[in-house]
Order: C-alpha cells, then structure tokens, then sequence
C-alpha cells in the first residue's frame, strides 16, 4: 500500500479540504522535504477567495516554505551541496535555467514559472497537485523538490519559524534596497505596516536610511508602535492628521527621496500621496500593482518631478541570501512580526484570520503542519 501523505487541498473558491495523497516517488534528482513552517501571507489570502482562472484542478497553497530535507537522490545533494537532515528555505520560484532571464539569474521572470502566462508552470503554492510531483505547496505534511527547486541553507542560529520569514523580509530587501536604491542617508515614506511594510523598514533601516515615515491607520497602532520599535523614525495615524503635511513637516518642506506602497486594496490615495510626498526633483515611487486600473493618473505630474515609477515584484536569490543573514544577525526583533501559528487542519481558518475576518491582528502567521501532533505527543 502506497505512503500517504496530509495536505490542505484547495479545491474551490474559499474551500480547502484534509486529504491524504500519495508520496510521490523520488528518483536521483529530486528530494522530499518534510514542511516545518509555510508561511501564510496577502497573496494567499487572494488567491483562495479568487483563484487564479487559468489554473486548473485541486491546489495544495503555501509558497513560504521552510523545512528539513528527509529524502534526497544522489545527483539532487551533489547538485544542491546538501544533504538529508538539512534545514532550508525553499523559493516558490521553479526556472527552467535555459532561457535567458535565468541565465542571468532572474528565474523569477523565467516562463516556466509564470503561472500568469503559462498554464503549465511550476510554482509552489500555485500548481495543481494534478501534476507530476503532486506536493506543489507547503500547505503538507512534504513537498516534493525537483532538480531545479531554489533552496537556500538555514544557519543553525535561525529558528523555522524565524525562517519562514524570508520571503516578506527578502521582499522589503528586494523592493526597498534592489529595485528602488534605498541607501544611506534616505529619507523614505512605506505606506502600510503590514509584513511587507515592516520588512522594508528594516530593510531601509539598515541601509543607513536617515529618516523613515510610516503609515497606517488608527487600527494599525500596535502595528506602528513595531514599526518604531524595528527603526522607524516617525510614524503617522492617516485618520488623525494630514499625511503630507505631516511629511512636509517632518522633512523641513523638502519631501522624501523615495515612497514605498505597501498597501493592499486602499485604492489609488496612497500612489497619489505618494507623488506629492517625493521631493521637487527625482524621487522614486515603488508600487505593487494592486490596481487593476486607475483613471486621471496624474502623467504630467510624474513627468513634472521626473519620478521614477518601479514595481515590487518579487525577490531574487541574493534578497533571500540576505533576509537569512539578517535573521541570523538578531539586530532587530523580527519575532514580533510572526504572531499567529496554526495547525495543518486550520488553514482556512488561518487564512480568514489574516484576512481580518476575525477580531485577530495578525502580521504573518505561521503554519506548522507538526503543530497538532506535537500536542498530542504531549497529551500522551
């Protein structure tokens, strides 16, 4: 009789059910890894009330995955440098590594894992568990890891739950340092202290950023007093006081160098803020692209103060390298920012739960498909 294996299944709109799937079988170029943490994040909680169109089938989700490799072929550790036993982050990301965009190691834009122009790409938490392989998400008890899984080692110092961090930290370090240039001696506006928010703060902070502005709503208070407590220099309550007054003030009148948007579902007030917030003469706006439209965008004013307009899209394989060293530093409280931590049978809930359906404040939560078993090793 095969092995069986636990796994949240999407399987409609809204809906996930408990299944046991096969173990899939793993040849000399591929490994098993057994799931410690899969974070749960803003992405995901869009994609199961709205699943992508073009993907087809049951889904396992989860693409914040960190854990121990429990089977592994010869040519996938010879590969990989490592062995079974071993801790890693594992990217969502699955490249093709012959195109030209992973030749120069931009596997993110690799086709072979654009679920947005390829039905058939490979990206955890987003492929059908139809497909060879089966375990495509963290939402398991195991994944299956291919020969061109994106793995990065977790340093001993460096707990699963603070791993399963690294994608929203290497997100703030991709977006804020990488693609905007967020460096020493900046002044930087981040809308929305949420993960990604609280992340570039760090991220900016230590760059050598000069003054950080972060903001938020009245709702978001704790939030904003972690945002402080990670390195920003001010924060401001949005339905308190004036937002660009209080940047004008706070930066002598001048505006800041850079505004990073991380809000999710505020509309277009936040981009249009921000271009009034940058500086007389070539600031950077960094957006995620949550808008699906946005009429009178104000062209001549961009054109006007020559700002540059750059998408938060993903991060690389150096921003990951750097979230676990920052992680492993223990400069900053990074901790507080995973506040929730559910069982493998809890992913709707969890889900719910950093979707603000319930009366929890959650910034990253952290599912631990071994959490209900530890407890009832305990109970025994």
């Amino acid at each position: 009789m095969p092995e069986l294996v636990r796994a949240a299944v999407r399987v409609s709109a809204g809906r996930t059910e408990l299944q046991e799937l096969p173990m899939p079988e793993i040849d000399d170029d591929s490994a098993l890894l057994r799931v410690e943490v899969a974070g749960i994040c803003g992405t995901d909680v869009k994609i199961y009330a709205n699943p992508p169109s073009m993907i087809h089938g049951p889904v396992i989700m989860g693409h914040e995955n960190v854990g121990v490799i429990a089977r592994a072929g010869r040519n996938f550790q010879r590969r990989h440098g490592l062995g079974e036993g071993d801790r890693v982050f594992v990217e969502h990301y699955v490249g093709c590594y012959t195109c030209e965009w992973c030749r120069i190691g931009e596997y993110r834009h690799c086709e072979a894992t654009d679920w947005r122009t390829n039905p058939d790409a490979r990206r955890y938490g987003y492929t059908s568990a139809a497909n060879p392989g089966t375990l495509w998400g963290g939402f398991a008890d195991f994944m299956y890891l291919p020969w061109n899984a994106v793995l990065h080692k977790v340093p001993d110092t460096v707990t699963p739950e603070l791993a399963g961090l690294v994608t929203p930290l290497s997100n703030g370090i991709e977006w804020a340092l990488l693609a905007a240039g967020v460096g020493y001696s900046s002044t930087v506006l981040i809308q929305g202290p949420g993960q990604q928010g609280l992340s570039q703060v760090v991220a900016a902070k230590q760059a050598g950023a000069a003054q950080i502005i972060v903001t938020g709503t009245t709702r978001d208070k704790a939030r904003l007093d972690l945002a402080q407590e990670l390195g920003a220099d001010h924060v401001i309550d949005i339905r308190q006081e004036d937002p660009l007054e209080r940047v004008r003030e706070l930066t002598g009148g001048r505006g800041v160098d850079f505004v990073l948007d991380c809000t999710s579902r505020a509309g277009v007030a936040p981009v249009l803020l921000g271009i009034e917030a940058l500086k007389r003469r070539e600031g950077v706006l960094l957006i995620q692209g949550e808008l699906a439209a946005f009429p009178d965008f104000p062209v001549k004013q961009l054109t006007e103060k020559a700002i540059t307009i750059k998408s938060a899209r993903g991060h690389s394989y150096r921003a990951c390298e750097l979230a676990l060293a920052q992680l492993a530093s223990h400069r900053f409280p990074l901790e507080k920012l995973a506040t929730h931590r559910f069982a493998l049978e809890q992913v709707d809930h969890a889900i719910r739960v950093l979707a603000g359906e319930t009366d929890d404040d959650a910034i990253h939560i952290s599912l631990m498909p071994d959490l209900a078993t530890s407890a009832r090793r305990q109970e025994a």
